[in-house]
């Protein structure tokens, strides 16, 4: 144990579950090449990549975490640009109500598919989603697998690109989506055993955040995201301190996607996010 203290954890990882390239077991086997003391597959509204995991078994050199990220719909109180993500660790993968609460967001994200892509084939791109599908082999598929064949087929230069100029909200193919509200995320989180937590809080705007943390603390949130590849030095503070004042878990990852986001690695983001294991063993104690 006093080795495991000493190495880094990643508790923010995507698999081809959902929009990442690597599979649970590829995965896996980096997370114990990498040597990290814990891990945890945080797949989009789906807990498939760590039911393979678990069914698979899990070696004693590895900590492992089950997760999910499920994408909400912010408080109706807040107009923040941006998306909200709320992580939820140790839940039970079984539980009937979470399972049938992701099928719906799963839905919604694949009803959604083929309105993107008429959208697209009306700007001129020939494109259809049964291709998308059959290239990129995602359990689930939706803006990133569209992004990723744009790029192969030439249409775009990067994944970025895709997203500025024509998936990104308010861009040409962007179509909404239902979400489930927060306070409805973070209950199916604690109702099936987990720790729900703010995900890269960041990514929200960053006036009223503390308002923000403030409301979902109220609604049962129990944790909040601080290492982060996209944050910064004074970010991880900030969002520490507030951790501390409102008594939530501090977490961490590198939302990791493999070669879908090149510049960010496993444990170590960018190659300078260090997260340390002690928080995994709080989480321990919270569960």
């Amino acid at each position: 144990m006093e080795y495991k203290k000493r190495v880094g954890i990643d508790l923010h990882i995507h698999s081809t579950a959902s929009d990442g390239m690597l599979t649970p077991s590829e995965i896996l086997s980096l997370a114990q090449e990498l040597h990290l003391g814990a891990f945890a597959i945080t797949d989009h509204d789906t807990i498939e990549g760590s039911k393979e995991i678990i069914e698979a078994g899990i070696p004693s050199s590895v900590n492992f975490l089950t997760g999910v990220e499920i994408s909400t719909g912010l408080p109706l109180s807040f107009a923040f640009s941006g998306s909200l993500h709320i992580l939820g660790y140790g839940i039970d993968i079984y539980n009937i109500d979470l399972n049938r609460a992701l099928a719906k967001q799963r839905k919604a994200r694949k009803d959604r598919n083929p309105g993107i892509i008429a959208n697209l084939n009306d700007l001129g791109f020939d494109l259809t989603l049964e291709e998308v599908i059959r290239e990129t082999g995602n359990m689930q598929t939706g803006r990133p697998q569209i992004a990723q064949m744009m790029l192969a087929k030439g249409f775009v230069k990067t994944i970025d690109e895709a997203f500025d100029k024509y998936l990104a909200k308010g861009r040409p193919g962007y179509i909404d989506k239902y979400r489930i509200d927060c306070a409805g995320a973070i209950k199916i989180i604690l109702d099936a055993g987990g720790l729900p937590v703010l995900a890269h809080p960041s990514f929200v705007n960053k006036t009223g955040i503390e308002d923000l943390v403030i409301a979902l603390v109220n609604m049962g949130l129990k944790g909040i995201e601080a290492y982060y590849p996209g944050h910064s030095i004074s970010q991880t503070r900030k969002y520490t301190e507030l951790a501390g004042h409102y008594d939530l878990i501090v977490t961490g990852g590198t939302d990791f996607h493999g070669s879908l986001k090149p510049d960010i690695q496993m444990g170590s983001g960018k190659g300078n996010l260090f997260i340390p294991y002690d928080l995994y063993e709080k989480i321990l104690d919270f569960l």
